[in-house]
């Protein structure tokens, strides 16, 4: 019990720290939205809407929390604003309650529903995907899973060579093509190996490149129909992968991705270098798709399991107005 403790406890301070320029900025601009005011009125809500806008929160998000505690301060009549820290914390643990999967499945140590688990990873370049994928790849195997990686981004030599690099570091294998090769022969080929080879979870890296929806379409499309030859349930998830630090930029990555594809998990990267981790709320609510993996430092445990509950406590936890 004391070593996952100790474990837990170390992920938490990791998960502060990762969100530590997030939290200051949200709430040195709260600071300033109530400079003055002793009860929340139109003032301090047409004030704080801008404070989550800013945040990275999203338009529509941020209209939606602000009617929902318009509704609590109607509702009240009196709200000071000693309380509107609290009262934006409760809103917006709602709302990510509404969006997220059942946790207790999460955890990498957890039973998986598949055999083989096949994830396909899907985003842009230069948004963490190959590192993302390492990574996964290392906390699956340090649950004591067997994996395999697909490099089925065959436009970019360099896209292949990383994933060698993180194959080796993790030391997992990795089914690879010649330069150019059709990305769905190398699935095919990773799922038939990962199959033969009684491998638990298969993670598949795809294209980086936002061209044409049709054409992202079509190619997702065809990798998904060729791997269900093998695995017929596969893959058995789409993980979009966007990075936290370009804040609203990644709203549109996911709507151009989730156009194209069925996408039914969202990592989202980078998150400790940034003060934009209000993209994380704004991203769950806007298309329903479950934040599954937060990203916070280049170490391989500083991939994480996504918690409403902590990332919540880590925004305001210990913050006063």
């Amino acid at each position: 019990m004391g070593i996952f403790s100790f474990f837990s406890k170390e992920k938490k301070e990791t998960l502060d720290k990762g969100l530590q320029k997030t939290k200051e900025s949200v709430f040195s601009k709260i600071a300033r939205a109530i400079a003055g005011k002793s009860k929340v009125d139109d003032e301090v809500l047409d004030n704080l809407e801008e404070v989550l806008i800013t945040s990275d929160v999203g338009v529509d998000t941020t209209l939606k929390i602000i009617r929902r505690i318009e509704e609590r301060v109607q509702r009240d009549k009196y709200v000071d604003t000693a309380e509107l820290n609290r009262i934006l914390r409760e809103e917006i643990a709602a709302l990510l309650a509404e969006n997220q999967q059942n946790e207790s499945s999460l955890d990498f140590e957890s039973p998986l529903p598949a055999k083989p688990y096949v994830i396909l990873v899907v985003g842009v370049n230069g948004v963490g995907k190959t590192t993302t994928i390492g990574k996964l790849a290392h906390q699956y195997k340090s649950a004591g899973k067997k994996v395999m990686l697909g490099a089925a981004d065959t436009f970019r030599a360099a896209a292949v060579e990383q994933l060698e690099i993180w194959g080796g570091r993790v030391g997992v294998p990795v089914v690879k093509q010649k330069m150019g090769a059709d990305p769905a022969s190398v699935a095919y080929d990773t799922i038939s190996s990962a199959a033969a080879n009684d491998v638990d979870v298969v993670i598949i890296d795809t294209a980086g490149r936002l061209h044409n929806k049709v054409g992202l379409m079509n190619e997702l499309t065809k990798i998904k129909n060729v791997m269900k030859k093998v695995v017929p349930h596969a893959p058995d998830e789409v993980l979009l992968v966007l990075d936290g630090s370009t804040g609203q930029n990644a709203f549109e990555q996911a709507k151009q991705f989730t156009l194209a594809t069925d996408v039914s998990a969202l990592a989202i990267t980078k998150l400790d270098g940034t003060a934009k981790g209000g993209v994380v709320i704004g991203v769950s609510d806007q298309f329903r798709i479950p934040v599954k993996y937060i990203g916070l430092g280049e170490k391989m445990e500083d991939l994480q399991v996504f918690r409403k509950e902590d990332f919540v406590d880590s925004l305001f936890g210990n913050a006063t107005s």
